[in-house]
């Protein structure tokens, strides 16, 4: 088969499975962010966070199209709660989220973390591993493109 038709295929069956997965999983995750007393920015900057690779806070406040001082704002909200974890590098400010943060982000997460599970637990067992890293491995690519297109 072509490369360009492969490619092709490729896109086509992530834009069918996507939304699958979305729907299997989605949760009315305005209430679950009320509940945990979380803002929309909040939860949005929990989500882009990591607990072992920072991301910068300027390549942070950037992709979410905000300003640095609303991120600083957010930044400050989150880590007082022990959300976040802020350390400075010089005049980078590099951002990691914490064990309390995790928790609080997959409780506010807009995928329900049972389903998510349940969604797991149906993939052959010897697949489940192959089926976790082709996610991560388009998370991945999603944030090197998002790194070099302007928003």
């Amino acid at each position: 088969m072509p490369r360009a038709k492969r490619n092709a295929d490729a896109v086509r069956r992530v834009q069918r499975a996507y939304p699958q997965i979305y729907l299997a999983c989605h949760v009315d995750h305005t209430t679950r962010r009320r509940a945990h007393q979380l803002s929309d920015r909040d939860a949005s900057v929990l989500a882009h966070l990591d607990g072992v690779s920072p991301v910068t806070a300027g390549m942070l406040a950037k992709h979410l199209g905000i300003g640095p001082s609303t991120l600083t704002e957010a930044i400050d909200r989150l880590e007082d709660k022990g959300l976040v974890e802020r350390t400075r590098r010089g005049r980078v400010v590099e951002l990691r989220i914490t064990g309390d943060g995790i928790a609080q982000m997959q409780a506010a997460n807009v995928l329900d973390s049972e389903r998510v599970a349940q969604l797991i637990a149906a993939v052959p067992p010897r697949r489940r591993a192959a089926a976790v890293e082709g996610i991560e491995l388009l998370a991945v690519a999603a944030r090197r493109v998002a790194k070099n297109r302007s928003f």
